[in-house]
């Protein structure tokens, strides 16, 4: 097995006289979300859960009820994450121009290998728009020892004590996000690949209440 980047789910939730409800955010860009995000250099997966979870809501009242599953997927040959923030060379050389930057967690294809290093590329789509178009594009070369090919994947169910509105806004990662609160019962259609993610909901016994989850 090679270099490992762990993640982390939350689903997070909270009791009202409506019933049990999910707490969800819209990406600006690709659609509707559930909280998750990248374990960083020393931290355990507990720390970046509750970390993750407030920096993407402003929710800081947050307590782990649950660890639910743990999915550890192989990337192939083509594909890796960010293990490590890392600059982006114009050649496979660390003396050569750099002239972009990639934050760790971030899934890249490979284009190219030489010596120690990866030709990686990434692309960011606007995908709430019909057509869907890129927004922007890297190429460009990174050491191999900021590649990860195996993401390992922590979901945990969380719960919500204090106080909130059904719906605002968190500014963060150069994005406004639109959290907001909804029936378990009753969920909206939810991006993929993350839509598969609610499988592990039904390990709380919450996803039972109310209509069918939405898939």
């Amino acid at each position: 097995m090679g270099k490992i980047l762990e993640k982390v789910t939350s689903f997070i939730t909270r009791d009202t006289d409506r019933g049990t409800e999910l707490l969800l955010f819209e990406h600006p860009f690709t659609g509707i979300q559930i909280p998750a995000g990248t374990v960083k250099f020393g931290e355990n997966p507990e720390e970046a859960v509750l970390r993750e979870a407030t920096e993407e809501t402003s929710l800081v009242d947050l307590e782990i009820v649950q660890h639910l599953a743990v999915k550890e997927e192989i990337l192939p040959e083509d594909q890796r994450l960010i293990a490590r923030a890392t600059k982006v060379y114009a050649r496979p050389d660390l003396g050569s121009f750099d002239w972009a930057y990639i934050r760790s967690g971030i899934k890249v294809s490979i284009a190219n290998r030489a010596g120690f290093f990866s030709q990686v590329f990434y692309q960011e789509y606007d995908r709430l728009l019909d057509p869907q178009f890129v927004t922007f594009s890297i190429l460009g070369w990174v050491p191999d020892d900021v590649l990860a090919d195996v993401c390992r994947r922590h979901f945990y169910h969380l719960t919500f004590h204090g106080q909130s509105q059904n719906r605002w806004s968190v500014c963060t990662d150069n994005h406004t996000f639109s959290i907001f609160w909804v029936h378990v019962g009753d969920l909206p259609d939810i991006i993929s690949p993350q839509n598969q993610w609610l499988d592990y909901l039904e390990k709380t016994g919450l996803s039972s209440e109310g209509s069918a989850t939405s898939r």
